[in-house]
């Protein structure tokens, strides 16, 4: 750790230089996408959220007219917000001036300063709107995406042995996306993905690529609310029986604890799993809504054969999405899956209600392999659940929840609620009780688990703002585990606690740093036994972070973390982070980029620090590092069309996006396992994005 003490006085030094202009945001959502991977072990692949916020920054969203469901797609406002916001319209009629906002009770000058790229105000009114309108004057776009990994892995050298697997596909990643919206009344679009080492218009992908998507999506079409054709997610109450839309948990945004998105929105993202395929429709007439969906697909599973039925098994989803060897190939859409659901609203300005129905349909039985941490796993060709949801407002209380029962009578409860305490002070507070039995399919609550089973919970936040400039959120989280459960052979207990002080003095520059503190029961490798001992494993974590504005085109970025794992015991890892970030973009030219240099040093993978990195546009990535890895990255974007063709005239908008990033292993002889694996200690990636809009 040594040498990590000094990289982190040259990053402490390297953020100490002037300031000249507004700086970014606070990343707060690149830390829920670092913690949200960090629990689920994966990178979320629906980036349907950030092609909306792209959308809503070419058209805001007009606040006099706005929906609450309009508000809640947003994802920067929390539940009390978003209820007392229209608490305030209804009092007080349309809005005269955006400086308003800071009169409606619970909104803070950070969260409006969130919210202003993506609103605007205008007349309450609904302008002239027809069908022809929504299908010629929308606006078109196509994405074109290639990436690849230079070095040559493993797994796409010829075999030896023709049985032993290996890649099938040439090492490029593809991506075509086409998109037509018009406002956010209608939007249809397809898209197609083909991952490294999948074939391509050849062998298993005869017709091109091996995902394929289709969406049409319509609102406010008289009594008709919603309509969806092809792909599309669904969320029910608070992620108990269905949440499929991104949904973070616990993080630096402590009040962000309630579940909130539209009940059935469309899917237009690479991800080959999370999803629905049929038809979907939402009647709403005054308070009452009611949201029908049927959904009829092929999923990818792990099957297996049952002797004593001669009738095939699968015992697991497969949820990569990946299908580049043989054995891949042939697990993929080998299950029949339908899907039927319900939900019937009742919102009154205050108050809401809803009831919710989901039953799934399997073409061959479901049964989990064989061990004691799989007992009550969902097993047979069919699975129901059902719920209701709740909320309230009541002057600066908002309460929320959800009551589930699975169809063998097993139940979960999450009730929450948020407080405004005054003009400086927020609280969150949430219990969930899940049986230990309990079961869901597409489930996603606010649980410590990565699904909602299996737990007993209180959550406690508080977000302070003593002055301005100052804001410190903090939380605690208790929890058990009443069964056994994946490398916890018994019951096991947690708790947690998170500190984050926000120090933004003007709008030059911005300080955070973060603490957190967390013990979880966990396996005790026990050599060879079966069983292991369960015992209490703490992991410490501290982040620093400085944004900085050098100049008008320029801003700077330093960030520092250190991981302590199983500190003080025979096993205890440690970790150590340092980056720098440098942004660019060009006030007088339609240019821009940025570039990354990042030092990790961890003394094994439980260590492992996860950090986001800057992509293309609607693409991230949020690697785990671990070892020692020296990285560098560098992204650039252009406006082609601005940069070449001079004219005042309205032109086709033509971006280029490109990507070139190396990571630098000085320990490793070969990097990686298994098919993926690398020899030598250099990995290079290239990416390249065309997108055309008009």
């Amino acid at each position: 750790m040594r040498r990590a003490i000094h990289l982190l006085i040259f990053f402490l030094w390297a953020g100490r230089l002037p300031a000249q202009i507004s700086g970014p945001e606070h990343p707060t959502q690149e830390e829920q996408l670092e913690l949200l991977t960090e629990k689920q072990d994966r990178e979320p692949e629906d980036d349907s959220y950030w092609q909306d916020l792209e959308s809503l920054r070419k058209h805001p969203l007009n606040l006099n007219r706005a929906t609450e469901e309009d508000l809640m797609s947003t994802g920067l406002l929390t539940g009390l917000q978003v209820s007392t916001f229209f608490g305030y319209r209804t009092l007080l009629g349309d809005l005269i001036s955006i400086y308003e906002l800071q009169a409606v009770p619970a909104w803070d000058l950070e969260t409006i300063r969130k919210l202003l790229p993506y609103v605007k105000l205008g007349e309450s009114s609904l302008p002239l709107d027809n069908f022809d309108n929504r299908w010629r004057r929308g606006e078109s776009g196509i994405l074109i995406r290639a990436s690849e990994v230079l070095e040559k892995s493993k797994g796409y050298s010829e075999p030896t042995d023709s049985a032993a697997s290996h890649y099938l596909g040439s090492a490029q990643h593809l991506t075509f996306r086409y998109d037509y919206r018009y406002r956010q009344l209608l939007q249809f679009g397809w898209i197609g993905d083909k991952d490294a080492g999948e074939q391509f218009f050849r062998g298993a992908q005869k017709f091109g690529f091996d995902f394929y998507s289709f969406h049409l999506f319509s609102r406010q079409s008289g009594l008709i609310r919603t309509l969806t054709l092809g792909d599309f997610t669904v969320n029910l109450g608070q992620g108990l029986i269905q949440w499929q839309s991104l949904a973070f948990s616990k993080g630096g945004q402590v009040l962000s604890i309630k579940r909130q998105a539209p009940t059935i929105r469309p899917y237009n993202s690479p991800g080959e799993f999370n999803f629905h395929r049929g038809i979907g429709l939402t009647l709403a007439r005054k308070k009452w809504s009611a949201t029908l969906f049927l959904s009829v697909k092929k999923i990818s599973a792990n099957l297996k054969s049952d002797t004593l039925s001669r009738d095939d098994e699968f015992s697991s989803l497969e949820s990569s999405g990946y299908h580049r060897t043989k054995r891949e190939i042939e697990d993929k859409n080998n299950v029949g899956q339908t899907a039927e659901g319900l939900n019937i609203q009742y919102s009154a300005q205050a108050f809401h209600v809803g009831l919710n129905a989901i039953h799934f349909t399997f073409s061959k039985p479901f049964q989990k392999q064989d061990r004691p941490y799989n007992l009550f796993s969902i097993k047979g060709r069919s699975w129901t659940n059902s719920s209701i949801d709740y909320s309230y407002t009541y002057r600066n209380l908002h309460w929320f929840g959800e009551a589930a029962v699975d169809q063998n009578g097993h139940l979960a409860f999450v009730n929450g609620a948020l407080v405004s305490l005054g003009a400086h002070a927020d609280a969150a507070m949430l219990h969930r009780y899940i049986n230990k039995e309990y079961q869901a399919l597409y489930a996603d609550a606010f649980t410590e688990n990565s699904s909602p089973t299996n737990e007993n919970g209180f959550y406690m936040g508080l977000s302070l703002r003593p002055t301005d400039g100052l804001q410190a959120e903090l939380y605690m989280d208790i929890y058990k585990f009443p069964w056994l459960k994946y490398r916890i052979d018994g019951a096991g207990r947690g708790h947690e606690y998170f500190i984050q002080l926000i120090y933004k003095p003007n709008k030059d520059w911005t300080f955070y740093s973060r603490y957190k503190s967390e013990r979880k029961s966990g396996n005790l490798d026990a050599g060879t036994n079966s069983m292991h001992e369960v015992q209490s494993v703490p992991r410490q974590d501290w982040r620093t972070d400085f944004q900085y504005n050098m100049s008008k085109v320029m801003k700077i970025r330093s960030r520092i973390e250190l991981l302590w794992y199983a500190h003080g015991s025979s096993y205890q890892e440690e970790g150590f982070l340092g980056l720098i970030d440098l942004h660019y973009q060009s006030v007088t030219r339609p240019i821009g980029g940025n570039l990354r240099v990042q030092w990790v040093e961890t003394s094994g993978y439980a260590s492992r620090i996860y950090a986001f990195e800057n992509d293309l546009l609607y693409s991230y990535s949020l690697p785990a590092f671990y070892d020692k890895t020296l990285s560098y990255y560098i992204n650039l974007h252009f406006r082609i069309d601005k940069l070449f063709i001079k004219t005042n005239k309205k032109t086709r908008e033509l971006g280029l996006w490109l990507r070139w990033g190396q990571s630098y292993y000085p320990d490793k002889k070969a990097i990686g396992s298994g098919l993926d694996e690398i020899k030598g200690n250099l990995k290079s990636t290239f990416k390249f994005q065309l997108v055309s809009g008009w």
